[in-house]
């Protein structure tokens, strides 16, 4: 369950029919909570969620039976599910037609069927609850950064760094051995600092921008990867080098606000929204996980039966990293 953009993340995408039974694949495992689980007003069309609906879009678990369709070897295996449903005759951008826990039920049960294609095989050492931590936040973060083009060398300053999304950024940034500067809470600090991060600041801070040319001196700052928005959102445009690029998935701190054009027209900006991440951006995260380059950031888990007591300590953004459920004893 991550902390970023809870009720506020724009829900743009479409409701479709999605897959056949036949092409589809049916598992059994734990469910990580992400911000998508905690907005019941609104899908990705800004459109209302119908019920009765299961919600849960992080699914990790073993394939216990398969569709006509799909191949019956699959059975057993173990699985980290993409939550977006994609309509692959569209052009990339917009293949997005249904969201897992969203327009379809999702992995808050013992059960889940989502589509062949959506169930990645992951081979790792990590337990079915550490895994589940990965998916919704950290394609949606190496999604932001590939959009950001961000490489060796270049330095990229990360809010909502004690999220979801923002620790995601902290680690993918890391493994592009970029320099990382994180805004987070000062009550966090410690713990994002753990990450590896090179420099901190607090979110706290009166002046963002301030703070930020105060740590990095005379250097540029090539990438802004925001999930937060809100009244700082003038600062992140402005720190950022000719040329930078600024990348967004989230805006938990107020989605609208006032913009100079002059910062992005004289500077040369570049600005990229991220709703939709690409399969390649979620194999990409599956990669790094069967490698041991990702480490799971699981703060606390709950059995199922406690969903409504997870969903409200996670409210309350006291922790740094995901909430995950576990519907099976074991896992």
């Amino acid at each position: 369950m991550n902390n970023t953009d809870i009720n506020l993340r724009t829900k743009w995408y479409h409701r479709g029919a999605g897959k056949s039974l036949t092409e589809e694949v049916a598992l059994g495992g734990v469910q990580g909570i992400s911000d998508s689980d905690e907005v019941a007003v609104a899908t990705w069309k800004q459109e209302a969620i119908l019920f009765p609906r299961i919600q849960g879009a992080a699914i990790v678990g073993r394939i216990v039976a398969v569709g006509d369709l799909a191949a019956a070897r699959r059975i057993g295996e173990r699985v980290v599910v993409d939550p977006q449903v994609r309509d692959l005759s569209l052009p990339e951008r917009a293949q997005l037609v249904a969201y897992v826990g969203g327009e379809r039920d999702g992995g808050f049960a013992e059960y889940v069927v989502v589509p062949a294609e959506n169930a990645y095989e992951v081979t790792s050492a990590l337990s079915d609850s550490e895994l589940a931590t990965f998916p919704t936040s950290y394609d949606t973060a190496e999604e932001m950064l590939e959009r950001a083009r961000l490489t060796e060398g270049e330095t990229v300053v990360v809010t909502g760094a004690s999220g979801g999304v923002g620790t995601a950024l902290v680690q993918l940034a890391l493994i592009r051995k970029a320099r990382v500067i994180a805004i987070a809470g000062q009550s966090k600090e410690k713990r994002v600092r753990a990450l590896g991060v090179h420099h901190f600041v607090p979110r706290e801070s009166a002046s963002i921008k301030t703070a930020i040319d105060a740590v990095i001196g005379t250097q540029a700052v090539d990438v802004v990867a925001d999930v937060v928005g809100g009244h700082s959102f003038g600062d992140y445009l402005k720190v950022l080098c000719r040329g930078g690029r600024y990348t967004t998935g989230g805006a938990i701190g107020g989605p609208v606000q006032p913009m100079d054009l002059r910062d992005l027209i004289y500077k040369d900006l570049e600005m990229h929204g991220v709703t939709c991440p690409t399969r390649a951006a979620f194999a990409r995260v599956i990669s790094y996980v069967s490698s041991g380059q990702l480490r799971p950031l699981l703060d606390k888990s709950y059995p199922l039966e406690q969903l409504a007591q997870a969903q409200a300590e996670f409210v309350k953004r006291e922790h740094v990293g995901k909430f995950v459920i576990e519907p099976l004893s074991g896992n």
